[in-house]
């Protein structure tokens, strides 16, 4: 394949990164708009919750199927698809005067997400060479984690300085941006999907799965862990991965390919990208505890993560530099140690209000620093051993670890909290402990990186992309 040029190249990377932030920038922004929309809308709060929380459900769902379809149909196509449905779902949250509408556009931009990540991540590594495709990378990071972390306050900007309805009219108008800017790329699709059957009945398993993960996941507290019905439904999800993996295992052409997970430097990246998302998970157990415990409002709990969001951008170009000079394993290490233990200083509930609020604030700003170092390294390393005809479902996987990672981690550190203060009746223990949640996912991590990943992972990348062309 005929690389671009430089210029085109830029103009490619800033319309990926437009596709990426309709969902991370302006979807996310509805978590900080519920408010405005239970007073313009005759909504009730659950309905508003459910509406918030589906749209990340349907993109953790659908995005390893998307990613599938993009490596069979073409990864442009699938992005242009993800950005039409980004634009529908946009439009019906824009015009919605009730239940029905609101759902069906967040369900529509949930799905919209599912295509256009896996997508854009596979475009990148099929029109982009070695250091071009790393800065492409970092930039993707910039909208994808960038966005999330500006999402609350440019929602609240705009929704208390224009409406909140103006929100989906800027995502209207970015989604049709992006697909300008992209009109000219490449089109890639696999050399054989013809050849291979698609999976149905492992697609609906695999779906089923993820619902009953979900479900587990998310409603596990609330439900309580140990009832009859938590029980039947974990009871039921693992019976479904026991048939979806005997199933699979007896095609020859599989809905996800298992060899996949025989690459080491894949699944290290892949494993430990769950787990990273789970260390930044805890920073939910943190807002909350500043809240209950110190008094904070929602506005003062979210102004401590701004040194957070400030250094992990700064930090994604420094993590494509440190990728280029000294390979992936070194700065993979050093990041999730860094966030780990920027992560825990929240743990430090024994000191003063002054104190804590000074360590913890510091602590997010390293833990940004962690995050963004990670970035690149991990997502190039999930790229750079997988061919061109399955990077779409190998994206895929990567980013629905990041999904699952974040919905685990938060729900096992809000457990926690919940239960140590339920059994100590101290808030100020509780809140330690679930904090240090982040320190064991950060362990796990460091572990499975350092049997994964070699210290020469990266420096011969070019040698690798050479042989596979």
């Amino acid at each position: 394949m005929m690389k671009a040029s430089n210029k085109k190249n830029n103009l490619y990377i800033a319309g990926i990164v437009l596709a990426v932030l309709t969902f991370w920038l302006f979807a996310n922004s509805m978590i900080n708009i519920i408010p405005a929309m239970i007073e313009d809308m005759n909504i009730s709060l659950g309905i508003l919750n459910i509406a918030t929380s589906l749209t990340a459900l349907f993109s953790g769902l659908f995005i390893v199927v998307a990613g599938g379809m993009s490596d069979r149909s073409g990864r442009k196509k699938m992005t242009y698809i993800g950005l039409i449905l980004s634009v529908v779902g946009s439009l019906l949250v824009l015009l919605s005067q009730g239940p029905i509408l609101l759902i069906l556009g967040r369900a529509l931009q949930g799905i919209s997400a599912a295509f256009i990540m896996p997508a854009t991540i596979s475009l990148i590594k099929t029109a982009f060479d070695e250091k071009d495709r790393q800065r492409a990378l970092s930039y993707w990071s910039f909208g994808s984690w960038g966005g999330a972390g500006v999402a609350t306050l440019a929602g609240g900007l705009i929704a208390t300085y224009m409406g909140w309805r103006w929100i989906f009219v800027i995502s209207i108008i970015v989604a049709l941006i992006s697909m300008w800017i992209l009109r000219d790329i490449e089109e890639s699709k696999a050399n054989d999907y013809k050849k291979a059957p698609f999976d149905y009945v492992g697609f609906v398993l695999f779906v089923i799965l993820l619902l009953g993960v979900n479900i587990v996941v998310t409603q596990g507290q609330e439900l309580g862990w140990t009832s009859p019905l938590m029980i039947a439904l974990m009871s039921g999800t693992l019976l479904v991965l026991a048939g979806f993996l005997e199933f699979e295992k007896r095609r020859k052409h599989q809905f996800i390919d298992f060899n996949l997970f025989k690459i080491k430097p894949y699944t290290g990246a892949v494993v430990s990208n769950f787990l990273q998302n789970g260390i930044v998970a805890t920073i939910v157990v943190a807002n909350i505890y500043v809240q209950v415990a110190r008094g904070f409002s929602s506005f003062e709990a979210g102004l401590l993560t701004i040194g957070h969001i400030i250094t992990l951008l700064v930090m994604i170009r420094v993590g494509e530099r440190m990728l280029q000079k000294m390979g992936a394993r070194k700065p993979m290490l050093w990041s999730i140690l860094i966030a780990a233990l920027g992560m825990s200083m929240a743990a430090m509930t024994f000191l003063p209000d002054a104190a804590y609020v000074v360590v913890v604030f510091i602590g997010f700003l390293i833990a940004g620093i962690g995050v963004g170092m990670y970035a690149t390294p991990s997502m190039d390393t999930s790229l750079v051993h997988i061919n061109n005809d399955q990077v779409g479902i190998a994206s895929g996987i990567y980013k629905m670890a990041s999904s699952l990672g974040n919905s685990f981690g938060i729900a096992i550190s809000t457990a926690i909290y919940g239960t140590v203060q339920l059994m100590t009746d101290n808030i100020h223990i509780a809140g330690a402990m679930g904090i240090l949640t982040a320190f064991v996912f950060g362990i796990l991590s460091f572990w499975v990186v350092s049997k994964t990943i070699s210290p020469e992972e990266g420096l011969s990348d070019a040698f690798e992309v050479a042989g596979k062309a």
